[in-house]
């Protein structure tokens, strides 16, 4: 599933993607299916970018249907393993929360910040090097609580305080000029 980089790699600061929306087209319901799972324009060159500035890249993303019954865990692992043969593999992990609030709480499930205060443990991260890219303000609420910065993106609503950008590559942009 992982790269073959380790956890003891000397880099201290990681992009936390959430999935659909941010890396995969958003449909309007649970995407699990390969032949629904389409790439966004721009993902692999904004991924090599950020990958070539020295930045982990790390999948955060809530996947209730497997709570639901919908699809499993090994059907979203496909859907990353796709995402990986697409992207050069260059991401470095994936975490993903199979809990939904009707079934079980669960601290993994975005606004809580578990999956990424793992990735900052796992691959000794400095929060304050670190952006969390989403695109619903549950994904910035979870990199808030571990201190890292947010992008939302996709979101046409004004938000103030918030950095905010189209997609992925204007995220991109912003991040390589800011940091």
């Amino acid at each position: 599933m992982n790269n073959p980089q380790t956890a003891t790699s000397s880099r201290a600061k990681a992009i936390f993607l959430d999935r659909d929306g941010v890396l995969n087209k958003e449909i309007g319901e649970y995407v699990w299916r390969l032949e629904d799972f389409e790439i966004l324009e721009g993902v692999p060159d904004s991924l090599a970018r950020l990958k070539a500035a020295g930045y982990h890249l790390i999948v955060v993303t809530n996947q209730a249907g497997i709570a639901k019954g919908l699809y499993t865990a090994a059907e979203v692992k496909a859907c990353y393993a796709k995402l990986q043969a697409a992207c050069n593999d260059v991401l470095d992990a994936l975490y993903f929360a199979p809990g939904h609030p009707s079934v079980s709480e669960s601290l993994l499930r975005k606004p809580d910040s578990l999956m990424v205060e793992k990735g900052l443990a796992r691959f000794h991260l400095d929060p304050a090097q670190c952006w969390i890219i989403g695109d619903r303000l549950r994904d910035l609420e979870a990199g808030a609580r571990a201190g890292v910065r947010g992008i939302l993106v996709g979101d046409t609503t004004t938000h103030s305080n918030l950095v905010q950008a189209n997609d992925l590559v204007e995220a991109t942009d912003f991040i390589l000029r800011n940091s």
